[in-house]
């Protein structure tokens, strides 16, 4: 099946990763403020692909807690080494995406507590 996400979470999820890489490459890579070197470009596109063709859409969670990892292990690894540095760095360049995206996190955290509380509570 083809999907092609295109709805306000899936695009608010591409602005994310977009941002992290940016300011990943920006950083470490010294890049000027528009522009990514080959290496974070080609993350970027690939990024954008998985995000647009993602088996969720709309109900999607952030990458980080998704149950269905969709990363070949190359771009997995660079995705995780630049979430790792841009994440803490989100909440002093861009403080309201990394709450809405932290809120994300919580929210799905929180879902599954439930589920899982009341599938036991069930089974007893």
């Amino acid at each position: 099946m083809v999907a092609n996400n295109t709805g306000p979470k899936i695009n608010q999820e591409k602005n994310t990763v977009k941002v992290m890489i940016y300011l990943y490459c920006h950083q470490k890579h010294h890049t000027s403020k528009n522009q990514l070197c080959d290496e974070c470009n080609d993350l970027l596109q690939y990024a954008m692909q998985r995000l647009t063709m993602c088996r969720f859409g709309e109900s999607k969670t952030t990458c980080e807690l998704c149950l269905k990892h969709c990363y070949r292990k190359d771009y997995k690894q660079l995705i995780k080494e630049v979430m790792r540095y841009s994440g803490p760095r989100m909440m002093i360049y861009h403080p309201i995406m990394a709450i809405k995206h932290l809120n994300k996190n919580l929210k799905t955290i929180l879902k599954r507590f439930v589920e899982k509380r009341f599938s036991n509570a069930k089974k007893s």
